[in-house]
């Protein structure tokens, strides 16, 4: 028998995980996600910087989105600083860059998912 793995316990780990189930079931609600490379960096590259720091980038004809985990992580505001509002914050910014990929407002990405 091999020993059990270890618990997800990383802020890194929880990241990629959460980031990982949301593009997930992004890709299944909406084939045009399902080529879409998304990844994930620490930070944006310098260049990218003005007046903002990005959360995300795309790059259309790559086919492809890079979230940024540190200003996601940093600089939102959490109403309640717990695993449950980290959560929502992150899947957040996961629907939002999806939208801005396809155009669409990040509400109309998960339209089932809203309704009880």
């Amino acid at each position: 028998m091999r020993p059990p793995l270890p618990q997800i316990d990383t802020r890194i780990e929880k990241f990629d995980m959460i980031v990982g189930s949301t593009i997930e079931y992004l890709r299944g609600a909406w084939p045009e996600l399902r080529e879409v490379e998304v990844d994930i960096a620490w930070l944006p590259p310098a260049s990218a910087v003005r007046e903002e720091v990005p959360r995300w980038s795309l790059d259309r004809d790559a086919k492809r989105i890079v979230l940024y985990r540190v200003p996601i992580e940093r600089f939102s505001r959490l109403h309640r600083n717990d695993d449950m509002h980290r959560r929502l914050m992150i899947e957040g910014a996961v629907f939002r860059a999806a939208g801005d990929y396809l155009d669409r407002d990040p509400w109309d990405l998960g339209p089932d998912r809203f309704r009880f």
